[in-house]
């Protein structure tokens, strides 16, 4: 969505290994073509064909009728001491390869630049404990970042019963392992593990902010900091992403630069798919008129939108969808004002939720069947933005028609590789009742 200014619906991302194409021209080749020097460094996982062949086959097996742990048991690693800096070496790396970048080739530029950092932190780390390939479930941090962050100001979470849970929120808590009994204390570690994983995020991009003060750079670049999801650090009986309650779903936006007004905090709800827009907006390029998203520096700046667009003015409402693992619905999210409107599926087959997020921020109360009104007009604006049912369809026949290819490509020796993925601890116990899941299923 951030790369292509598009709603994954046009676009047809519909999990980690079907991304863009890679010939899609996103916001930084166009910059390029206007002139723009452009550097990517670290994180870029946005074009079809990568991720791992685990994460593909959970997604497109979520139609099937079965249960497994796709993750392992999020859990807490204290490294190093005291003196330990560095704990996410390869994001300190790519930081370290920024940092140089600007004190040695963009001070030295006649033409503007643009640079993207991709940072990994604070996403948890892998879980070799859990067996090869099992996930990234584990909060890992040094005593020098945790000792940043105080616990009691952290808050537990409140659960709801596992009988009590929406049915997608059991699938997505039982393939993520959170259905286990966990102690107040094991949720407060995770929490405050992932805080220090935070703080150490924003080390880094002080270094960012501090090479563009030393080089007199600061002054004249825009610097956005954002982030592709949250993390639900045990909010809802879950950690980690793909899910649509605020932990996961809301995500920083942050921006600072010659224009910004400072200090200031925006109560429009926006959306990655903004992104775009903005950087072209700020590059002084012709945005085009297909894109989902509209330009922030109305916003930023406080001029009206017909100075700066000749485009409808910016919706009230903000679209999510996801397609992916962990999830056994195609899932929709509409917010708009003090609502957050979820629909699954084909919007019937699994019940929708609404959330007052005044009321409730925590998001405990689902009151659709108190405020069927509402619930009929914000279905109404989804469907007149996405014709849901049908795409979950199609994403279904897509996930159907991708393991039936794959399954073929590996000949007799399908149920071997399927039975060491990183469910293997559950697919081990009754292999044959999940072979004929499968079965079924096609």
């Amino acid at each position: 969505a951030m790369w292509s200014g598009l709603f994954t619906h046009l676009t047809e991302s519909w999990n980690n290994f079907k991304g863009l194409d890679p010939d899609y021209i996103t916001w930084m080749d166009l910059m390029e073509k206007h002139g723009y020097h452009t550097q990517k460094i670290g994180k870029l996982d946005y074009t079809s064909g990568h991720h791992s062949v685990s994460n593909r086959v959970e997604a497109w097996t979520r139609d099937v009728h079965f249960l497994l742990r796709q993750e392992g048991r999020p859990m807490v690693n204290l490294t190093g001491d005291r003196k330990r800096v560095r704990v996410m070496e390869a994001d300190w790396r790519n930081t370290d390869k920024a940092v140089n970048w600007i004190k040695e080739e963009a001070v030295n530029l006649t033409q503007p630049f643009v640079l993207y950092l991709g940072l990994n932190l604070p996403h948890p780390y892998p879980s070799p404990y859990a067996g090869e390939n099992f996930g990234s479930s584990t909060f890992l941090t040094s005593p020098y970042w945790l000792e940043k962050v105080t616990y009691e100001a952290i808050k537990i979470p409140e659960w709801c019963s596992l009988s009590e849970m929406h049915p997608v929120d059991y699938y997505s808590s039982y393939t993520k392992n959170c259905t286990g009994e966990f102690t107040k204390e094991e949720v407060r570690n995770i929490r405050a593990f992932y805080y220090a994983m935070c703080a150490e995020t924003d080390a880094m991009l002080g270094e960012i902010i501090s090479a563009l003060g030393h080089t007199g750079l600061l002054g004249k670049t825009i610097i956005i900091f954002t982030a592709d999801h949250g993390e639900l650090a045990m909010e809802h009986r879950q950690f980690y992403k793909m899910s649509m309650y605020e932990g996961s779903s809301h995500v920083p936006l942050l921006v600072m630069g010659p224009g910004v007004k400072e200090q200031q905090e925006i109560p429009n709800v926006v959306s990655l798919v903004d992104i775009y827009p903005t950087m072209l907006d700020i590059a002084r390029i012709p945005v085009p008129q297909n894109l989902s998203g509209y330009s922030l520096i109305p916003l930023l700046r406080e001029k009206t939108e017909s100075e700066v667009s000749l485009r409808a003015p910016r919706p009230s409402w903000v679209l999510s969808e996801f397609h992916g693992c962990n999830v056994n619905a195609s899932v929709y999210m509409l917010r708009t004002g003090k609502w957050k409107y979820i629909a699954y599926s084909d919007g019937c087959s699994v019940l929708p939720q609404l959330f007052d997020l005044t009321a409730d921020p925590d998001e405990l109360t689902n009151v659709a069947i108190k405020f069927p009104v509402i619930v009929q007009s914000l279905d109404e604006i989804l469907r007149s933005v996405v014709n849901y049912p049908n795409v979950s369809s199609s994403v279904q026949e897509y996930n159907k028609r991708q393991f039936i290819s794959w399954k073929q490509s590996l000949g007799q020796n399908y149920s071997s590789v399927i039975a060491n993925l990183r469910w293997h601890q559950d697919w081990l116990k009754e292999q044959k009742k999940y072979e004929n899941a499968i079965d079924k299923w096609l």
